[in-house]
């Protein structure tokens, strides 16, 4: 059993305080994806005082992130409101990838889906709800192509951004060309042909999303 004297809480509080710390600097840097034991070692404990604390990557993950999104959900709140969808959905989204390029957790969670991390289904949803949104009332406006789909958006959004660290390397606004290309695609254009094939459905993005990764799960 642990102890539990006041002195053996207090330790256990600065532990998980220093591992979640030294995780969100190791995801920040490598992704979620990074060795579980890289990120005890950075936080000077032993992988025993990890797992006791979070037994699961996925549990670290949750705890890393819950509230580490905020200013992402904030503009997408921001973007809602704007009169002109189209202006409000290219400036969440320039928002959006500015995250992404610096942060590769974020970066992460953003763009795949990863199981039993309860704030990534509130994050993909607040998400997705934003993009559902300003969608609709683009195409109402007549801004945005009336054939895209809100699923069409978040896969091309995540294909994109899965690309944003290999891209930072390079150079730290290499992702700007291909985020502009992108937003010029989903404009309204009378002469452009229709898209082929079918939509995915929201499970079948679900799938794609878990593919893209992070595979790793301890």
């Amino acid at each position: 059993m642990g102890d539990r004297s006041p002195a053996g809480r207090r330790d256990a509080l600065r532990n998980r305080k220093l591992l979640t710390d030294k995780a969100r600097e190791v995801f920040a840097e490598q992704g979620l994806d990074a060795p579980l034991d890289a990120i005890a070692r950075r936080a000077g404990v032993g992988n025993a005082t990890l797992y006791r604390h979070f037994p699961t990557r996925a549990a670290l993950v949750d705890e890393v992130f819950r509230d580490a999104l905020s200013e992402t959900a904030a503009a997408g709140e921001r973007a809602r409101t704007a009169e002109d969808a189209w202006t409000g959905l290219t400036q969440y989204l320039r928002t959006v990838f500015s995250s992404l390029a610096a942060d590769r957790g974020t970066n992460d969670l953003m763009t795949t889906n990863l199981e039993g991390v309860t704030s990534l289904k509130a994050i993909h949803a607040h998400n997705r709800e934003t993009i559902d949104e300003l969608l609709r009332r683009g195409q109402e406006q007549a801004t945005i192509r009336p054939d895209l789909t809100t699923e069409d958006l978040l896969l091309t959004l995540a294909a994109l951004g899965r690309a944003v660290p290999a891209l930072t390397t390079v150079a730290p606004d290499a992702w700007l060309r291909p985020l502009a290309l992108l937003l010029d695609g989903l404009r309204t254009n009378p002469t452009a042909p229709p898209l082929p094939a079918s939509a995915l459905t929201s499970d079948q993005l679900g799938k794609v999303l878990l593919d893209l990764g992070p595979h790793r799960r301890r």
